[in-house]
């Protein structure tokens, strides 16, 4: 049994799109922790604010089919691939970190990067996982989050109504 860390984002339809993930990947996945819900700036192209917010659970699925599952579920909700790699999303799932492996082939890449390079998904990573340490570095996320630059992207947490 692994456990893993999924970043969910959105800013289409942005709150029904965060409510159908969660449910999407309860029904695959089960119990499921749940971090807050943070509201950022687009990063990387001007658009409207995104929500993110991360989730842990356990699974027995191996990396690729985690992968293939998120993608689905992406799709499902109106994902289109394609276009401009910055750009508006309807959702966009990331598989974070997959127990301690690392793993950079056929276009997974475990620890995302994006980890430490965005406040967006160290700050509800390290809500879940404060004491957990990042696969490559060792230094755990509560710990990175610390030391985050804060003022380098805006991002607070607001209230959110999962009914």
């Amino acid at each position: 049994m692994a456990r893993i860390y999924i970043s969910i984002g959105s800013n289409i339809d942005r709150e029904n799109r965060v409510r159908a993930a969660v449910r999407a990947l309860r029904e695959q996945y089960g119990d499921l922790a749940v971090s807050s819900v943070y509201e950022s700036e687009a990063v990387g192209f001007a658009g409207d604010p995104f929500l993110n917010l991360v989730v842990g659970c356990d699974t027995e699925q191996t990396v690729f089919e985690v992968h293939a599952r998120l993608r689905a579920i992406e799709e499902a909700n109106g994902r289109v691939r394609g276009g401009e790699r910055f750009s508006a999303r309807t959702l966009d799932l990331d598989l974070l970190t997959y127990d301690a492996l690392v793993l950079d082939e056929q276009g997974v890449q475990i620890p995302r990067d994006e980890i430490t390079k965005n406040a967006f998904v160290l700050w509800p990573l390290a809500e879940l996982a404060p004491m957990t340490p990042h696969p490559l570095s060792g230094q755990r996320y509560g710990a990175l989050w610390a030391a985050y630059d804060k003022s380098r992207q805006p991002l607070h947490p607001i209230p959110f109504c999962w009914d």
